[in-house]
């Protein structure tokens, strides 16, 4: 067979092959493709950074056994399986199953150094549709990322400072840190630094470690700067020097440095670190423990300490009290009375407290407290108190129950004797009439320490418990007595003395301070409520994360003493600069609170161990900004007669709100020269907190519980925890609550009145505060009026309304001079009233057009008179001490003004025709009082038309006889001056312009004279006091504006006129003409 056989008869075979599957195809097609793919396990590759191109091993090469078939033989792709692989695979060849791997964007080691995916071949199926698609199993496919050495190092600070001892020689002063940002070691390491600047005796290592190459010198150099660059592995030099500043110290002192003698803190910040960068300076002495006491001195800040100011009854609430609990000594009020005369604390920035000088007491009104305590039942006080009179043996009673005549007998008392602390209950008597326990013994150094101190006692006989300051103590001793006998003499109950009622005199004074006295019956206070009550609002804190760093801590019970134990350095002046200040109250008490530090060290060398000062500072807490309450709403209305005695009464502050804002000093932005106005600088904000009092206090004559009363739903009140208190005076709710609390049981607060016959109006004062009266609102005043309804009457001959007067109408309430009426009986109004009114707008209108006919007569008579005698009278009035300042925009001719004044009229006319209000009540009682209201508007308007008329001929007539006047002066003027003149054409150009500024005179002296009859002033204001305006304004008419003085009090001005037509007053109350174009204005909201 020749060499050019085999070839041909390999291409018929296939011809004939391929023309077999294409007319058998469909027969047989599974038999075609029987092989998958094949390709390796696992490929490792590198792709570098910056580069699409991946290098892999073992290469991308896909094998089929169905090869060298076309389709079932070839390979048509690769597919990669994983979420976010920024690769894709290529076949590069069919034929072979060569492919290759590359990513879709360039590479950033940075962000990821490594990549793993699973790949996937398949070939390209039975023919060109790429059916029975044959796949190969997935292999893993591991991509790293190549680094380049692209970033520079930088270092961690922008400078390093360090502070050293001349003299000494030290192996590490301070550490430089640079960092790479490259993702590889070679280059993300820092392999090297070097100080830059020459001839310093310092040198640093490849740690970054700087220390002295030789002793230094204070007087030689007190300061070092150095600039310090690093190198990365790869030889990459950072970009940017850093400046280490090494400073000199004189011979070194042991002690705390870094700290300072005034802490200022701002209320509401939170915690404030005290000693954010203190150190222990130890001159290089080896140190084997550290103690540090931080204390701080509270002692004269309120009770001993930063505390709520509410009262005591609210603040047992607060701690979760059981209601039942009487305050004894509470702020004076109206209801609370009978602590008015005890001399108490100045201000309110801290809580009430009373003083009792040892002459003073107060009785306890009877119904106040329950005296006959069978029951368990709690005592709690703060008292105050020095040694006083205990020395010389005398009692000194805080709380007396005793006969109140007849004899000397003691029921329970609470007293001080020979600074102990005494309580003495007497049992009433029963069947056994054996020997109880009586009175219980304390002794105590707290007693006469006078330090302000929190004494509870749990009474649940036989046992007594007392608690001081939250920890407690038992009695030293205990006597007993027999139980009292039986006897129905009342009983007194005193605070600050006993009441001896055999002699009717007091006796065993107190002499202290006092505060918070309160009785609980019925349940002895919790130890979780008794803390609650002790605990401060201000105190010492240690807001270190790590404190297991060796340092051991401590407080005492009230936080107003830290203690530090620690055998490390550096671990101990970190937990140093940790040490806070915290106040959680909204409105702490401003002041100073002492701090001091005592530090005790220990040495190895106890003969030369060395000694630290004390260190004495304090801590200022500044004023907080004082919120402003404002309290505001419908402050005048008026109800029928009816609502006020109906069960639910008319609710006094239907629409009440309050609101409470501070004001705080701004920086203003931006350097500019001129000093910042009061408004740039200042800003008012809204703030939210707590209300605890609100009193409403009757103005006039006290309620007489017989005939009226305020109402409020209790179970509303109580579901608040609110309390209230009622007097002839008035009503006082208490409890600590949101100002929306408040708002929402104010709403509810009824006045009823059941004798409104003599009633017409009653006045009501409301007054809220926070803080046991700290923070009080502004006085709001409510006026109530009565609308008073009569039967009807049968109306005599004369007053008979006119039928097309009388049908019923029902129109809703409207508002009659600003007041809300609410008339619930629309038809109980007499006809009368109408009638009444009728008559006196008609009898108004027959007296104006009587007063106007006669202006005319009296206008022309004065006419006519002042045309026989020839004077010139037109504006004779006294303007020796007045200076009118005309309005340049206001240049009006005689006919001009009088079409603006019937403009300005017509207005009015459509103000008051577009308020749909009538002057009088909605009803009257079956007359239509629209209709009547109508009427009274065109008589009315008849009447200003014919006024109108009036002055214009008036204004004429006056005009006629000044023009006529200036004539003949101007006549006698041409004449006297005509010798002195050359030519006829002089004298005419002389004699019109003398008419011309006659002229002017004339207008000037119209539009002075209707600003006078128009306006009532005594003295103007002088233009140059007032600012000179910014920006275009108009001032709108019937509208009240500021006008803004320079250096000067805001000053209202009555807009009365159009297109600045202005009256303003000055500080005096005086009022004058100032030109609009001067003025700043700004509307009042």
């Amino acid at each position: 067979m020749s060499p050019g056989k085999p070839e041909l008869l390999t291409a018929l075979l296939r011809f004939a092959f391929f023309l077999h599957l294409s007319l058998c195809g469909p027969v047989l097609t599974g038999k075609v493709n029987k092989h998958k793919p094949w390709i390796e396990t696992t490929y490792h590759g590198i792709v570098t950074e910056n580069d699409i191109t991946v290098l892999l091993n073992p290469p991308l090469i896909a094998l089929d056994k169905d090869a060298p078939l076309r389709y079932a033989g070839e390979i048509c792709g690769f597919r990669i399986h994983g979420q976010d692989v920024p690769f894709e695979a290529v076949v590069v060849d069919k034929t072979t199953g060569e492919g290759v791997i590359r990513s879709k964007e360039k590479m950033d080691c940075e962000l990821q150094k490594e990549y793993t995916f699973a790949i996937q071949a398949y070939d390209c199926g039975e023919g060109p549709d790429r059916g029975n698609m044959k796949k190969s199993h997935k292999a893993n496919v591991h991509i790293q990322v190549n680094d380049v050495n692209e970033y520079s190092p930088v270092f961690k600070e922008k400078s390093y400072k360090a502070t050293v001892i001349e003299g000494k020689k030290y192996n590490s002063i301070l550490r430089v840190e640079a960092i790479d940002a490259d993702c590889s070691p070679q280059f993300s390491q820092i392999c090297s630094y070097e100080i830059v600047t020459p001839d310093v005796p310092f040198t640093i290592d490849k740690d970054g470690y700087i220390k002295n190459s030789e002793t230094l010198n204070y007087s030689k150099d007190r300061q070092y700067k150095l600039a310090v660059t690093a190198y990365d592995c790869g030889k990459k030099r950072s970009t940017e020097d850093v400046l280490v500043k090494i400073s000199i110290k004189p011979t070194c002192k042991p002690g705390w440095e870094g700290w300072s003698k005034r802490i200022e803190y701002e209320p509401g910040t939170g915690s404030l670190a005290l000693f954010p960068t203190m150190r222990l300076e130890t001159c290089g002495e080896p140190i084997t423990s550290i103690e540090a006491n931080i204390e701080l001195e509270t002692s004269h800040i309120g009770k001993g300490c930063d505390r709520d100011t509410y009262s005591e009854k609210s603040l047992h609430r607060l701690c979760g009290a059981s209601s039942g609990t009487i305050d004894l000594l509470p702020s004076p009020s109206s209801v609370t009375n009978w602590t008015v005369g005890l001399p108490t604390d100045n201000g309110h920035d801290s809580d009430q407290v009373f003083e009792f000088n040892g002459t003073q007491a107060v009785k306890i009104p009877s119904g106040v407290l329950t005296t006959n305590l069978k029951e368990p039942f709690t005592i709690s006080v703060w008292m105050r108190h020095g040694a006083g009179s205990s020395v010389r043996g005398e009692k000194e009673t805080v709380l007396c129950n005793s006969d109140k005549t007849e004899m000397n007998r003691h029921h329970f008392s609470l007293y001080v004797h020979n600074c102990r602390l005494v309580f003495l209950f007497r049992q009433n008597p029963s069947e056994n009439e054996n020997f109880r326990p009586a009175e219980f013994h304390w002794k105590l150094d707290q007693v006469c320490d006078k330090e302000w101190h929190h004494y509870v006692l749990n009474v649940d006989i036989p046992t007594v418990a007392l608690y001081v300051d939250g920890v407690s103590y038992d009695p030293f001793l205990v006597t007993e007595d027999y139980p009292l006998r039986h006897s129905k003499i009342e009983t007194q109950l005193v605070v600050g003395a006993c009441w001896q009622g055999g002699e009717f005199r007091m006796a065993q004074y107190f002499q202290g301070n006092l505060a918070g006295l309160m009785i609980r019956t019925g349940k002895i206070e919790s130890k979780k409520v008794i803390d609650c009550l002790y605990t401060c609002k201000e105190g010492l804190d240690l807001l270190d994360e790590n404190l297991d760093n060796g340092v051991m801590v401590h407080f005492n019970p009230s936080q107003s003493v830290l203690g530090l134990e620690g055998d490390d350095l550096e671990n101990f002046d970190k937990s140093m600069q940790h040490v806070s200040y915290l106040n959680s109250r909204q409105f702490p008490t401003p002041g100073i609170r002492r701090l001091k530090i005592t530090t005790t060290l220990k040495c190895f060398n106890e003969e030369t161990c060395i000694s630290v000062p004390d260190v004495e500072g304090y801590v200022m807490v500044l004023q907080p900004d004082e919120p402003k309450i404002s309290v505001s709403g419908i402050d005048h209305f008026a109800r029928a007669a009816s609502e006020f005695v109906s069960h639910e009464g008319v609710p006094l502050f239907p629409e009440l709100k309050i609101v409470s804002t501070i004001t705080r000093e701004v920086e203003p932005e931006g350097e500019d020269e001129d000093e910042p106005t009061v408004q740039e600088s200042m800003v008012s904000e809204e703030i939210m907190h707590n209300l605890d009092t609100c009193e409403i206090t009757v103005l006039g004559d006290e309620l007489n519980p017989e005939e009226e009363t305020l109402e409020v739903d209790q179970s509303q009140l109580q579901q608040r925890g609110m309390e209230t208190s009622n007097s002839s005076t008035g009503m006082t709710v208490t409890g600590v609550d949101t100002m929306a609390s408040y708002e929402e049981m104010l709403h509810l607060i009824r006045y009823r009145n059941w004798n409104t016959e003599t009633l017409f109006e009653r006045k009501f004062k409301l007054v809220c505060s926070e803080l046991n009266g700290r923070y009080t609102s502004n006085e709001f005043s409510v006026e109530v009026n009565v609308i008073h309804t009569a039967n009807p009457v049968e109306h005599p001959n004369h007053l008979m309304a006119q039928p097309q007067f009388v049908h019923p109408v029902h129109h809703s309430s409207v508002d009659l001079s600003g007041h809300n009426l609410a008339n619930p009986h629309p038809s109980s109004v007499v006809p009368s009233a109408a009638t009444i009114v009728i008559v006196v707008c008609v009898s108004f209108l027959v007296f104006m057009i009587i007063l106007g006919v006669f202006r005319i007569r009296a206008a022309h008579q004065r006419t006519l008179s002042d045309q026989e005698n020839g004077k010139e009278n037109e504006m004779d009035w006294d303007d020796s001490a007045l200076t009118i300042t005309v309005n340049p925009m206001e240049t009006y001719e005689d006919q001009h003004s009088s079409e603006e004044e019937e403009e300005e009229e017509e207005e009015e006319e459509g103000e008051e025709g577009e308020e749909g209000e009538l002057p009088f009540g909605e009803d009257l009682g079956g007359v239509d009082a629209e209709a009547v209201f109508k009427g009274v508007k065109v008589f009315t308007k008849l009447f200003k038309k014919g006024r109108k008329m009036a002055k214009m001929r008036n204004s004429k007539s006056q005009s006629d006889v000044r023009h006529d006047e200036s004539t003949e002066a101007d006549n006698c003027n041409v004449d006297n001056t005509s010798e002195n003149l050359t030519g006829k054409n002089d004298r005419t150009k002389g004699k019109g312009k003398k008419e011309k500024e006659n002229k002017e005179e004339r207008k000037k002296a119209l539009n002075e004279e209707k600003f006078r009859k128009r306006f009532k002033y005594t003295k103007p204001i002088s233009v140059e006091n007032t600012a000179v305006v910014v920006n275009d304004f108009t001032p709108k008419k019937g509208s009240d504006y500021l006008c803004v003085k320079t250096g000067d009090k805001l000053d209202v001005i009555d807009v009365s006129g159009d297109k600045g037509d202005i009256i303003c007053r000055d500080v005096e109350g005086k009022y004058g003409y100032v030109e609009i174009q001067h003025l700043q204005f700004s509307k009042i909201n």
